[in-house]
């Protein structure tokens, strides 16, 4: 997958020179004359090259109304002022560089930023793996059955998109058997029979526990739904 670049500014000869450090068989250039453009083009790009004094919206406009995600921001401004590097730092660019910069030093820092950008989220991947494994290890779920993968990534998607558990089988199944090249409805089987086993070792109480309330009786196991959204939630109550 290429990867997706943005450059806002309203000079058409430093774009086509900024385009020209980009491979485009690894990169995806698109550009806008102006910070209202750039908001229409914004979504699911990978890094945004941001100038600062444009017509219609400029550069501080676009960073005040633009919702940061994981989209890396490089302001490439001829401002040298202090006064306007901090403003736009505050607003949350990720590097600043000044103009007149190569195609080249441009590239070089897109590439350093997404580096980074893929870093913290292989950490965070790690880090959220390794806690719903250490969940399924306390509520009995082994790892030798499809059901544990399938469940994993359930609980992901979850925490990525919360209104999912919503759409458990228009959306939620049909995500994770994507991920696996399986059908839905072994998905929706799978994680049953997941939970089934854990509930089957009786280990009810470490789950009661887990959850600091006793949520489960010996007669009382959970949907898929329910033991997915329970997990998820707690999750992602940690990491506030």
């Amino acid at each position: 997958m290429k990867t997706r670049i943005l450059v806002i500014d309203d000079n058409p000869e430093f774009v086509e020179q900024v385009k020209l450090g980009f491979d485009p068989d690894l990169y995806d250039v698109d550009t806008a004359c102006n910070g209202k453009e750039g908001l229409e083009k914004a979504n699911g790009v990978d890094c945004i090259l941001l100038d600062l004094v444009m017509p219609v919206m400029d550069g501080f406009a676009f960073l005040e109304k633009f919702e940061k995600n994981s989209t890396k921001i490089i302001v490439i401004s001829a401002l040298n002022r202090d006064v306007f590097i901090a403003k736009a730092m505050e607003s949350g660019c990720d590097y600043y560089l000044l103009k007149p910069t190569s195609p080249e030093v441009i590239r070089q820092k897109v590439d350093e930023a997404l580096a980074k950008k893929q870093l913290k989220r292989t950490v965070r991947n790690k880090s959220l793996e390794e806690r719903i494994t250490n969940i399924f290890i306390s509520v009995g779920i082994p790892p030798h059955i499809k059901g544990y993968q399938y469940l994993r990534e359930a609980i992901k998607l979850s925490i990525e998109d919360p209104d999912i558990i919503n759409s458990i089988t228009k959306k939620l199944y049909p995500g994770v058997a994507a991920k696996f090249d399986t059908s839905p409805s072994k998905v929706e089987r799978a994680i049953r029979h997941a939970i089934e086993v854990g509930w089957n070792r009786g280990k009810i109480e470490n789950i009661n526990s887990l959850f600091g309330v006793r949520v489960y009786s010996q007669n009382e196991k959970p949907t898929n739904g329910e033991f997915i959204a329970l997990v998820a939630d707690k999750l992602l109550l940690e990491s506030v």
